[in-house]
């Protein structure tokens, strides 16, 4: 008869440790990315329109949803069997842009005139007042030097403050914090054009009143 020679305390040990270890040792997960950190802007703040040049003030608004662009004179047309709008922004209505001292360009007599196929309509109800259908564009613009594309609709706000309201479908895809007790604290600038690169830029249509 074979008897088994009894096991020492070092390898009852090993043997028990082995059988409660896991075979293979599970690899730590891996740490999840941190969320980026947001921009934080003022709630008024220069816009830049790109295709045009033009300089604008902007409240960025956690109240609306989708921007809003000052526009007037919107007409519907067709191109390539897609719906389009022209439209106008007369810089006389706000008078943002900047003016050189030496400019001899009345700023008060220029329009620009847009074309832009059309993304959606959208129904906007107003207190007191019927409600508005109104076109959304697709428009590329710069902020605090950095450049942006949101869904614009196009109405008149030429009774407002601001031609152009930035809304929460831009802050929440940009990653936008307002900080709602100041204003123009964006730390970079975005370019724009002079009035003589205004009339003379092709991308838009300038239209003299006089």
């Amino acid at each position: 008869m074979k008897f088994l020679a009894p096991f020492s305390r070092a390898a009852a040990f090993a043997l028990g440790t082995a059988l409660v270890m896991p075979t293979a040792v599970l690899a730590e997960p891996a740490p999840k990315d941190e969320p980026p950190i947001p921009e934080t802007l003022g709630f008024v703040e220069w816009v830049v329109m790109n295709d045009t040049g033009l300089r604008l003030k902007a409240r960025l608004d956690t109240g609306a949803k989708t921007s809003s662009l000052h526009a007037v004179n919107v007409e519907e047309f067709k191109q390539d069997d897609q719906k389009w709008v022209k439209f106008q922004i007369p810089l006389a209505d706000h008078k943002d842009h900047p003016v050189d001292d030496e400019s001899s360009i009345n700023q008060e007599e220029i329009i620009l005139e847009l074309e832009r196929p059309v993304v959606r309509t959208v129904l906007i109800k107003r207190k007191g007042a019927p409600s508005q259908r109104r076109y959304v564009v697709m428009m590329d613009f710069c902020i605090a030097g950095t450049h942006h594309q949101t869904q614009f609709s196009l109405t008149d706000r030429g009774n407002f403050s601001y031609p152009v309201l930035l809304g929460r479908r831009f802050m929440r895809d940009d990653n936008i914090l307002i900080d709602s007790a100041d204003s123009f604290i964006a730390n970079k600038e975005c370019e724009y054009m002079g009035l003589e690169e205004l009339l003379d830029n092709q991308q838009a249509k300038i239209i003299d009143k006089s």
